[in-house]
């Protein structure tokens, strides 16, 4: 990818993003922007469809909470047609998820310009609204700042989301453009690298002198930031491993499941139109509950949570990516994200796949190749 800068001036990333962005608009790049602003109350942000690049205020890329997988937004965009195309900002996870959709054809990539941006983490949409609240946040300037440096930003007595604590994927894989600020000095300059399929048009559009290295301290800025969380993430995985070891551990850990669906509504890899749990296979009748419950002596309801998680489970396992949000959305508190990433690992290394690595690679489940668990654990002995 062919690098530039967005040059901060007075300090000024709000503006100065603004500035790069409404370019896209004002010279028909893109016919709108897909981006985070700020809520009114400034105690959180919300995705926004930009098409007037006057209506950029309060724009965040960076934004310090993800209430919603931008992913599923992309899905449903692309349910239809226009002409031009939209810029998509996206966290690194989001991005991913993208890719992934677009493989099972839920995203038409042609639509969109993916603009990946480097991630911190983010904070849960309950604990950033108190952090406002008692005038703990910590301001852009001084969040990218230490972040641009590979250390973890932090506000006393409050912590980022679980999954941000562990995400081993703090830049972009792979999109059309990035903005970034990992090696930069953010009260100076933002990093924009641009991949191959718009180089040549967003030179020219928005007058960008393109070089063929970034920062020079990006690779190892980044590097520190991986090996951090790579740690807290092993750590994460064996802790896992160990409560959920046997039938009886993962029934223990998914015991308070109420099957409200939370985590599948919002999980971005789950995007099947049709679904088995909400048909009529799960509508038990009152007589089929008082029979197993004659049978067993008693039955938990509702019923069916070990079979749910476990289907989800099998559906997704290879195209997680990890973002937490069926976490966030869990009101009885079950590390869902957790249990999902441990699984999805392991499945993933039987096959060397790494979701949203490459929109050409082919996720495990829709492609055979009859020597692909050969070295596994998991292939059969041969016979003499």
């Amino acid at each position: 990818m062919k690098t530039t800068y967005i040059k901060v001036e007075n300090n000024d990333i709000h503006g100065s993003l603004k500035k790069f962005i409404g370019a896209m608009l004002e010279n028909k790049f893109v016919e709108a922007v897909l981006i985070p602003k700020i809520l009114p109350s400034g105690d959180g942000f919300v995705q926004s469809l930009v098409k007037d690049a006057a209506m950029l205020d309060g724009i965040n890329p960076f934004a310090h909470t993800m209430p919603v997988q931008s992913a599923h937004i992309l899905s449903d965009l692309s349910n239809g047609s226009f002409d031009g195309k939209i810029a998509a900002i996206l966290k690194p996870c989001e991005l991913k998820a993208t890719i992934e959709l677009a493989k099972f054809l839920q995203v038409n990539p042609d639509m969109f310009v993916m603009i990946g941006v480097d991630c911190a983490g983010t904070y849960e949409v309950d604990t950033y609204k108190q952090m406002v609240q008692e005038k703990k946040t910590i301001p852009l300037d001084a969040f990218l700042k230490t972040a641009a440096k590979g250390e973890i930003p932090s506000a006393s007595g409050y912590a980022m989301r679980d999954c941000c604590g562990t995400c081993i994927d703090p830049v972009p894989m792979n999109p059309d453009m990035v903005i970034g600020f990992y090696g930069c000095d953010p009260s100076k300059e933002l990093l924009v690298s641009v991949g191959s399929r718009f180089e040549k048009e967003l030179a020219e559009i928005l007058s960008l002198a393109l070089e063929d290295s970034g920062p020079k301290d990006r690779e190892a800025v980044v590097k520190k930031v991986k090996d951090a969380k790579g740690k807290a993430r092993d750590g994460m995985l064996a802790e896992m491993k160990k409560e959920t070891e046997s039938m009886e551990k993962l029934l223990d850990t998914l015991s308070s499941c109420i099957r409200c669906r939370n985590c599948m509504n919002v999980c971005p890899i789950c995007y099947c139109k049709e679904c088995v749990f909400k048909s009529a296979l799960f509508d038990h009748q009152a007589d089929q509950l008082l029979n197993l419950a004659k049978r067993n002596g008693a039955v938990r309801l509702p019923g069916d949570t070990l079979i749910f998680h476990l289907t989800r489970m099998s559906h997704m396992a290879t195209s997680c990516v990890s973002c937490g949000m069926c976490e966030s959305a869990c009101p009885s508190g079950i590390h869902v994200g957790r249990l999902f990433t441990s699984v999805g690992s392991e499945v993933r290394a039987l096959f060397d796949y790494v979701p949203g690595r490459d929109i050409k690679e082919a996720p495990p489940v829709s492609s055979f190749k009859e020597d692909e668990l050969e070295n596994s654990a998991l292939a059969t002995p041969k016979t003499k």
